[in-house]
């Protein structure tokens, strides 16, 4: 065999391995692969949330002012209520109060009529003379207390009804600042060529049977989260911080019975994450893993319920899953990453934010 033929041979055989050992090395394994930014920081791609850093930014400003407003106007309508019940009191005692006035100035009217130095003057001896003067005394001192509380719940009262009015124009506001805050949200996913109306997942989706927490799924309910939205606390599922609310939320889930594999905390250019108000909950139990289906598909189904069953209790923002996304001023909205991998489709995992 001539050399030269040899040689082709052997360089053919060196680069067809050389060609084997670089695809071993460099393909991925969307079986393990977890959410992760699939644009370098710094530039306005998909940040392992979805969408663009934009949409994003736009989606979290919205979504914390919706539930900041809906948490004032509901302060807001329990103090009216509380007003309102306390002013319905003070009409009560009222009533009684006025009468006991009126009492008290027709017997004054009725057995001093001569008036009050008269009686005193009229006196026979020493012990009428004290008698009718005590008893003048102890009768203006009724008067004036008499008085004094009928004008204390005129001005109670009064403003009752003015704290009541001031009540009832912040719920005005805090409706504006919602409704505000939810056209913003639907105009950020629209411009994005999502959000588009969607099912709840699992409506019209195929999945098993199994799957969820031990619970009953997405019914169970959670405590009402702390307050905190600093990263100052330990995240347990990276050497990173979560906030108190997202800790919270993280702990509560896995109390009712969501425990399968999770992470929270990890640096980005964007989003929640890298602040420690995020987490991601594989619907697999040991790993993100590709398209879930099954009993997995079931589980993600019953956390991302459990989580907006619970929003207000959980200062949720928003939940992500299976190229969804649920806001709390809109409901469920299409929303697919730029990737279409199972991590940025969210078809893997429950991506919660908190406030």
């Amino acid at each position: 065999m001539p050399v030269q033929d040899l040689t082709a041979r052997r360089l053919a055989a060196v680069m067809a391995l050389l060609i084997a050992v670089c695809g071993l090395a460099v393909a991925p394994t969307p079986a393990t692969a977890a959410p992760r930014p699939l644009a370098a920081p710094g530039d306005n791609g998909d940040d392992g949330e979805g969408g663009s850093k934009s949409l994003v930014t736009q989606l979290e400003e919205a979504s914390r002012g919706f539930v900041e407003a809906k948490a004032k106007l509901k302060k807001s309508k329990q103090q009216q209520a509380d007003l309102a019940a306390e002013l319905k009191r003070l009409d009560a005692a009222l009533g009684p109060q006025q009468a006991a006035l009126d009492e008290l100035a027709k017997q004054a009217y009725t057995t001093g009529r001569v008036g009050p130095m008269s009686a005193l003057i009229t006196a026979n001896t020493t012990d009428t003379f004290l008698d009718r003067a005590e008893t003048l005394a102890t009768v203006a001192a009724q008067q004036n207390e008499a008085i004094a509380d009928l004008k204390a719940t005129r001005d109670a009262q009064q403003k009752a009804k003015i704290a009541i009015d001031a009540a009832i124009r912040d719920e005005q506001k805090q409706v504006n600042v919602m409704a505000k805050r939810k056209a913003q949200a639907e105009t950020a996913l629209k411009e994005a060529n999502q959000g588009e109306d969607a099912d709840q997942p699992g409506d019209n989706d195929s999945g098993g049977s199994s799957g969820g927490g031990s619970s009953g799924g997405g019914s169970a309910s959670a405590d009402p989260a702390p307050g905190g939205s600093g990263c100052t606390e330990d995240d347990p599922t990276t050497g990173g911080c979560l906030s108190p609310r997202m800790l919270h939320a993280y702990q509560e889930a896995r109390e009712d019975g969501f425990t399968r594999f999770t992470r929270c905390f990890r640096e980005q250019n964007s989003g929640e994450h890298p602040k420690g108000r995020a987490c991601d909950f594989s619907s697999e139990k040991n790993t993100f893993g590709g398209d879930a289906t099954g009993g997995d598909k079931t589980y993600g189904d019953n956390l991302a319920k459990y989580f907006i069953n619970n929003a207000d209790e959980l200062q949720v923002l928003y939940v992500i899953w299976y190229r969804r996304i649920w806001l709390p001023s809109s409901g469920w909205k299409s929303y697919s990453g730029a990737g279409g991998d199972p991590s940025s489709d969210h078809t893997n995992h429950v991506h919660l934010s908190v406030n």
